[in-house]
């Protein structure tokens, strides 16, 4: 392991979106590189917001997507705990040490007496204008003679602040457009302004990566991180990168009120995690100028930060699709049959557990399907068909609509009359029975001849390869279902 530590560190306030599985998968990424410690830490102070819900949801999906933590929740590790309603005496502590320093003052001041001061300034810098940073004794007297309570506020230094960021190069801010900002409401409960920066601190993570919407904090935090190594309670700040910006449709950021930022869409859609990683790692970086698809451990073995482009990414959903569907490629059939059998089972198609014949079934079919599969709830439409008792299968009405009408009934009758006799029923047969009775028989082309036996046997025009599938299907059951669409 490498001194190299890195968080992660979500608030559990809503479903886990596209945003916070690429921010997690980047930190990951840079932890295993530089065989680092990767920290899971949850900002849960915002408690109006935060639910054991969302707590769990974001749990899981860290789970689904592969991207396991080395420090944090149910894991424990040497700086918990790791959720920050659990750490409010570590906050009152080091906010004691900086209330102690010159590093900060008390601020008696209203929100309403800031602002009035502003507008009759004609100022048109927003925040705090340091009234109470030189408080006189008797002045102070004076608020607390009022009963007003402080909020402590941070001293902002004088100048400049420059950080050399591990995506965007040299950043400067001049510290007079930076007010100085609070730490603490006035009923002594710390802010995130205190407690990010603090948990960084405490837990001696070493590299921030975390979205561009937080850039604009970054030069408050940095002068806080130095008085906490002046106080002890760090020894360094960290360094600072920022990943630039996902764009929705209409080149506008992508919202957590879009729905296609919601991650679990996409579980729910049947894409592979592998695949939906591709896709995230590529809103802001490339394994090579010609090359899309890759496995976490090429992107692991590859990554260097300073090569993520820190400006803003598109998110293309129909490139997801693809991409996904290139990772589906990927899979064995033994392990595209796991993937798929939860999907399988919750809808119906086979039960929970899967009885032996099913399973045997299963396994005939999938070599059948897997290259038409793009998502793994296709499976379900896409093997149903096979499984399901005769009593209850239907057709696609649009289907039947377009492909079952006279003509269509004629070719699947010229079917069922080449096929009810046939000696022997495999794949070879059927396709030479069927082949002579539409093709030479009836004169049709191919793609005519077939699509109404397909519908007729499937229920769909897209389906598993017809004669394979009339094989795996029986002959009574093929029959029987061809005699029903003739009625």
């Amino acid at each position: 392991m490498s001194n190299v530590r890195v968080r992660f560190c979500p608030s559990p306030t809503g479903s886990p979106h596209v945003g916070f599985a690429r921010t997690a998968l980047y930190n990951w990424v840079f932890a295993r590189k530089a065989q680092g410690t990767f920290v899971l830490r949850i900002e849960d102070t915002d408690k109006e917001r935060s639910t054991e819900e969302s707590y769990r949801a974001m749990l899981d999906t860290m789970r689904w997507l592969g991207l396991d933590w080395d420090e944090g929740p149910e894991v424990g590790g040497p700086y918990g705990p790791y959720l920050q309603s659990e750490r409010t005496d570590l906050y009152v502590d080091v906010l004691g040490k900086l209330r102690a320093s010159s590093y900060t003052y008390d601020c008696f001041c209203t929100t309403e007496e800031v602002e009035a001061r502003r507008k009759a300034s004609g100022s048109k810098v927003q925040g705090y204008d340091g009234f109470c940073r030189e408080l006189s004794a008797e002045q102070r007297s004076a608020f607390e003679a009022e009963g007003r309570k402080p909020v402590v506020r941070f001293r902002m230094p004088e100048g400049s602040v420059t950080w050399t960021d591990l995506v965007r190069g040299d950043i400067t801010f001049e510290t007079e457009f930076v007010p100085d900002y609070a730490l603490c409401r006035a009923n002594g409960d710390p802010l995130y302004t205190l407690v990010n920066p603090v948990d960084d601190a405490l837990m001696g993570i070493t590299h921030v990566l975390r979205g561009e919407d937080l850039l604009s904090s970054t030069p408050r935090q940095i002068p806080l991180h130095r008085a906490l190594v002046e106080l002890g309670v760090s020894d360094a700040v960290p360094e600072f990168g920022h990943l630039p910006f996902v764009m929705g449709e209409g080149n506008k950021k992508l919202s957590k009120r879009d729905p296609q930022a919601h991650l679990n869409m996409y579980r729910d859609e049947g894409f592979l995690p592998e695949g939906l990683l591709n896709y995230l790692a590529l809103l802001g970086w490339a394994i090579a100028p010609d090359r899309d698809v890759f496995t976490i451990d090429e992107m692991v073995e590859a990554f260097d930060i300073k090569d993520v482009n820190p400006n803003p990414a598109r998110f293309d959903p129909k490139k997801a699709d693809a991409i996904n569907a290139a990772h589906m490629r990927l899979l064995s059939i033994e392990e595209m049959t796991h993937r798929v059998l939860p999907f399988l089972k919750a809808a119906g198609v086979v039960g929970d557990p899967v009885h032996d014949s099913d399973a045997q079934l299963l396994e005939l079919a999938m070599p059948l399907v897997a290259e038409r599969i793009n998502k793994l709830t296709e499976a379900p439409d896409m093997l149903g068909f096979l499984f399901v008792d005769e009593g209850e299968f239907t057709r696609d009405p649009a289907d039947v609509e377009k492909l079952l009408d006279d003509a269509g009934r004629q070719v699947v009758q010229a079917s069922h009359d080449a096929l009810q006799d046939l000696p022997q029923w495999s794949t070879a047969a059927i396709q030479e029975a069927l082949q002579a009775a539409l093709v030479d028989g009836l004169g049709l082309k191919p793609r005519h001849a077939f699509g109404p036996v397909r519908v007729a046997i499937t229920g769909r025009r897209v389906s598993p390869p017809l004669f394979e599938s009339m094989e795996l299907l029986g002959r009574d059951r093929s029959l029987g279902r061809l005699q029903s669409a003739l009625r």
